[in-house]
């Protein structure tokens, strides 16, 4: 039987974007659970992602990869392409946002693929300007005193999903993989936002 997945990415730390907005989408792409949802914090521009590569080894003829939007997929315009070559050679439909690339009997309608082509482009120049505009105001905010780097975790900015369901995971009614999951966060997250929850300092 033919299976949904769908693939969700941020560029940066959970303490830095939220993912779980993709994650709602996807199951309303028909992505069936959770479980079906391989996700990461990632750059776009990078090609070696661990559970992108996971999901496109594991994915069989005839199964669906959904994402919410081209830039989550990718953000060069080759990569794409070259994934739109192994859905291809492989048998796959690829969901992106509204529009459905269906290679699971034969090569995708040309104006679609053409579609999706331009879409990476625009990926791929927001994030070349993107950068840009980040490496300014770094150099910027330097110029001007400005200490840059990410603010420390302390237990006042542990996300409010953890304080949801900490209580539960202290009472063993779920495993640190599960309350992981129910945070939207990595199991090594997890066990780092316990370590502060657990700390004596109120700070």
């Amino acid at each position: 039987m033919a299976e949904v997945y769908g693939y969700a990415r941020c560029s940066t730390d959970e303490s830095r974007q939220d993912i779980s907005r993709q994650k709602r989408d996807l199951l309303a792409l028909g992505v069936p659970d959770d479980e079906h949802i391989y996700w990461e914090y990632e750059s776009g521009a990078k090609r070696n992602r661990p559970e992108l590569a996971k999901l496109l080894k594991i994915v069989a003829p005839g199964d669906t990869i959904a994402t919410t939007e081209v830039s989550r997929l990718t953000r060069s315009t080759q990569h794409l392409c070259e994934i739109m070559e192994e859905a291809t050679n492989r048998h796959l439909c690829l969901i992106i946002g509204g529009l459905v690339i269906d290679c699971r009997n034969e090569q995708p309608d040309p104006m679609t693929e053409a579609m999706l082509k331009v879409a990476g482009v625009f990926a791929e120049m927001e994030r070349r300007m993107t950068s840009e505009r980040v490496k300014s105001g770094i150099a910027n905010a330097r110029k001007n005193g400005v200490s840059i780097g990410r603010p420390r975790m302390t237990k006042a900015r542990l996300p409010k999903d953890f304080w949801q369901f900490y209580d539960r995971y202290r009472n063993h009614e779920i495993t640190a993989v599960q309350f992981a999951r129910l945070v939207g966060v990595s199991e090594s997250s997890i066990y780092r936002y316990m370590r502060i929850a657990d700390s004596t300092s109120e700070k």
